[in-house]
Formats: C-alpha cells, sequence, structure tokens
C-alpha cells in the first residue's frame, strides 16, 4: 500500500501528460527505425509530412521512391505514380490526417490547461478576447506563404525558401502561431506580475494585434507591388474581404440575437465569446462558399478547390442530390456554411453555466480552439482571395 501511496503522489497529472508525450514521440521514431516502410513511408509522410513537403516547393504531389520523396509538377504524372501503386502525398488533408491533428490537437489542449494552472490564469474569458488576433494573424502567415509560392513560382525572389518555409505552411503554421501566442502569454503574465504592464490580457492582445497589422500590411504592400502581372490573377480585390466579413457579421449576430430572443439559453453560458465563435466559424463558411462559387461576380479572376475532405464530400453530396439548374444558380458549397453555422451554435449552446463554473479554465481553452479551427482557415481564404494568390 505505501508503495502505491508513494506512486500516486509521484506521478501528477502533469508528469503523466509529460510521460505519455516522449512516450508517444519515441513510440513513432522506434517504428520509424524499424518498420521504415510503414511506419515512415506509409503512414508518417504518406499522411503528415508528405504533404506539407510537396506544399512547401509548389509541386503537385510528392512520391516516395527507394531514393526518397521525388517531387512532381503535373497532375497527370501524380496520376500515374497512384496508378503504379506508389506512395503519393498531396497537399491539404486527408480524414486520416485530420483525425490525427484533432487527436494532437486535444492532446495540447491538456498540456495548455495543466500550463494555465501553473500560471494561475485563464479563468475568465478576458482570456479568450486577448487571443482573438491571433488567429486573424495565423490565417494572414499562411497567405504570407501562398504569396512565398506564387513569387517563386513567377521566378520573383521569395521570401523563405524551403525548409523555412515549412513553419507557415498548414498544418505547421499552426504550432508556429501556437508558440508565438504562447510567449506572449507567458511574457504577459511575467509583466503584469512585476507591475510593468497594467493588464496581461490587454498586452497579449495587444501583440497578436501587432502582429496581424504588421502581417497583413506586409501583404498588402507585397502582392499588388510584386505579384500583379507576373502571377495570373494577382492583384488587389478588397471585395472579398468586405462581403466575408460583412455577410459573416450579419449572419453571426442575427443568430446571436435570434437566440436571445427564442432561445435565450443558448447564448447563456458564453455570452458575447459566443457571438465571436458564430463570427469565426461565419467568417470560414462564407470564404469557403465565396472562393467556390462567386469570385466571378466578386471580381477575383482565380478558381480555387477546398483541401478538406468535409468540404468536399459536402459538396459531392450536394452536386448529387441539387437540381442542375439550382447548382448553375446558387453553387454547390452554400451547406457547408449551413454546416458551420449549425455546428457553431450547437457548440456555443454546450458552453453552459455549469461548464464555465465546474472547469472554467478548459472551458476558455477549449472555446478557444473551436474559435481557432473557424477564423483561422476562414481568414487564410478570405485574404488569399482578395490577393489573388
Amino acid at each position: 500500500m505505501a508503495a502505491t501511496e508513494r506512486f500516486d503522489l509521484d506521478i501528477s497529472p502533469e508528469r503523466a501528460w509529460l510521460a505519455t508525450l516522449m512516450a508517444a514521440v519515441l513510440a513513432l521514431a522506434a517504428g520509424a527505425v524499424a518498420l521504415p516502410r510503414l511506419v515512415w513511408d506509409r503512414f508518417l509522410w504518406h499522411y503528415f509530412w508528405g504533404p506539407v513537403y510537396a506544399d512547401a516547393q509548389g509541386a503537385r504531389c510528392a512520391v516516395m521512391t527507394d531514393g526518397g520523396p521525388e517531387l512532381l509538377f503535373g497532375e497527370a504524372s501524380c496520376d500515374a505514380a497512384r496508378s503504379a501503386g506508389r506512395i503519393v502525398a498531396e497537399p491539404g488533408y486527408t480524414l486520416v490526417s485530420e483525425a490525427g491533428y484533432a487527436v494532437t490537437l486535444v492532446f495540447f489542449l491538456v498540456g495548455v490547461l495543466y500550463l494555465l494552472r501553473y500560471l494561475e490564469v485563464g479563468e475568465r474569458l478576458d482570456l479568450f478576447f486577448a487571443l482573438t488576433p491571433f488567429m486573424f494573424f495565423g490565417g494572414a502567415l499562411r497567405v504570407v506563404e501562398d504569396a512565398n509560392d506564387a513569387a517563386q513560382g513567377a521566378d520573383i525572389a521569395s521570401l523563405l525558401a524551403y525548409p523555412l518555409n515549412t513553419l507557415i505552411i498548414s498544418p505547421v503554421i499552426y504550432f508556429t502561431v501556437f508558440f508565438v501566442t504562447l510567449a506572449a502569454l507567458v511574457t504577459g503574465v511575467a509583466l503584469e506580475r512585476r507591475d510593468i504592464v497594467g493588464s496581461y490580457h490587454r498586452f497579449v492582445f495587444g501583440v497578436g494585434a501587432v502582429a496581424l497589422l504588421l502581417t497583413a500590411g506586409f501583404l498588402f504592400w507585397f502582392a499588388p507591388t510584386n505579384l500583379a502581372g507576373a502571377v495570373p490573377g494577382a492583384g488587389l480585390y478588397p471585395l472579398m474581404t468586405v462581403v466575408t466579413l460583412v455577410l459573416a457579421a450579419v449572419l453571426s449576430v442575427a443568430i446571436y440575437l435570434g437566440a436571445e430572443r427564442f432561445a435565450p439559453v443558448i447564448n447563456e453560458g458564453t455570452g458575447l465569446a459566443g457571438l465571436v465563435v458564430l463570427f469565426g466559424h461565419a467568417v470560414d463558411g462564407v470564404a469557403n462558399v465565396l472562393s467556390a462559387d462567386w469570385l466571378d461576380v466578386i471580381g477575383v479572376p482565380v478558381q480555387y478547390g477546398s483541401k478538406h475532405p468535409v468540404n468536399r464530400i459536402i459538396v459531392d453530396v450536394t452536386q448529387g442530390a441539387q437540381p442542375q439548374w439550382l447548382s448553375a444558380a446558387i453553387g454547390t458549397s452554400w451547406p457547408f456554411l449551413v454546416v458551420k453555422l449549425v455546428a457553431a451554435t450547437a457548440v456555443v449552446y454546450v458552453f453552459d453555466r455549469r461548464i464555465f463554473e465546474e472547469s472554467p479554465r478548459y472551458a476558455v481553452l477549449l472555446l478557444v480552439a473551436i474559435l481557432a479551427v473557424g477564423l483561422g482557415p476562414g481568414s487564410r481564404d478570405m485574404l488569399r482571395a482578395t490577393f489573388g494568390i
């Protein structure tokens, strides 16, 4: 019994989390060494690193060969490699990779929760609002990589070359933004406790706002002046940003006020934070719909395809179920916006007062993550179309 008690005392949740992280890393590393074809080639490289590797170098896909990965720049070459049974990785996501990233996200959320407990912060929604600019910053930073790729393709001096550009390619960019945000938070808490700043919330918000303004400002300078004329379609199309933000604001406010009037229990736990969540996912949904079906109306001479399998599935189902004349009139991506708004509303409803009372830090942190997976990709899609890259 004494040994068991000592064991229980020694293994804290924080240590258990670190031990799990180390065990997972060691298991994957050992598997990659012992079974390289299975663990590395067919799993880690195929679903996780290969897509990033191809995306970072502007390739249509990357193929694993006996001599290492090979970049392919034509769709026909990629199709031929797949037909030959070779391991092909394309930029973007698969159901396997999205599941893996979801598990990783949840795991690191738990780690951040332990950090917030250690710092004794994050019990109020002030932290949620303070972190909001970082969501836009992440999206804008991803567009910097899009601009970098476009510059490389047009033989214009690029900003970052491989492998540094992988730091701002999805999904690695999520870790980059995460560590920048974490550094701002830890610094803000330290400065507040030394009475250098009045509130770490304002400090963190300020850092995020400055990062966003610098990144967006760079894009507004670089894309129109360096890419326009050299990259097909590149330029400045501010109507994309205006329409996206206005429609997202109208939809989110309408849902929020409708809930306040007819079902106030939905907003009871989150308050205005719920409105921000609705807005973030509305930006994602609206930007997707506009990019897929309405760019010609807005005046953006570029076409985009979705990298997310869930979005592609929704479009495929809509194409099969919706009459052709209706698809021609309103497009086939609009159900994605409906799904985003319904899901966001459901999430806001789930975050009732009891959750914030029982585990306020976890509730705030989870709400931040939910906003990030909507507003981050949504702002990227919006800004990318704004510059036609």
